[in-house]
């Protein structure tokens, strides 16, 4: 069976994912932080199609640019697009669109890592 490319995942809009929310003098808006959020959530279900057996990744960058406001109460998605593998790293190229059209874009790298290696490094 092929493996996706891509994948798309979807949010609605609440308070607690709001820009007056994390402290910013925006409306009640979905924030950037939280646009960020369900780009990296959407880029982490399409990784998992690509991990060996207890493998996971982590996010190591991002690149964003938030175009557009969506309310709360509305439907976000983001797609992500497998763009290359190389080695570990795992690059993703998003799409932000909400009800009204597109409100972001931006590209993402994950690093295929074992846990056991990432609770050594981290200390936990």
């Amino acid at each position: 069976m092929e493996k996706p490319t891509e994948y798309t995942l979807t949010w609605t809009v609440t308070d607690d994912m709001t820009a007056k929310r994390i402290g910013s003098a925006g409306a009640k808006i979905l924030s950037t932080p939280n646009m960020v959020a369900l780009m990296e959530a959407a880029s982490l279900e399409l990784a998992k199609a690509y991990l060996d057996e207890g493998m996971t990744t982590v996010g190591a960058e991002i690149h964003c640019r938030h175009l557009a406001p969506t309310p709360v109460g509305m439907k976000v998605s983001a797609t992500t697009r497998l763009r290359s593998i190389e080695r570990r790293k795992m690059w993703f190229d998003i799409e932000v669109n909400d009800e009204k059209g597109k409100c972001g874009e931006g590209s993402h790298l994950r690093i295929m890592v074992a846990p056991k290696k990432l609770e050594e490094k981290s200390g936990t």
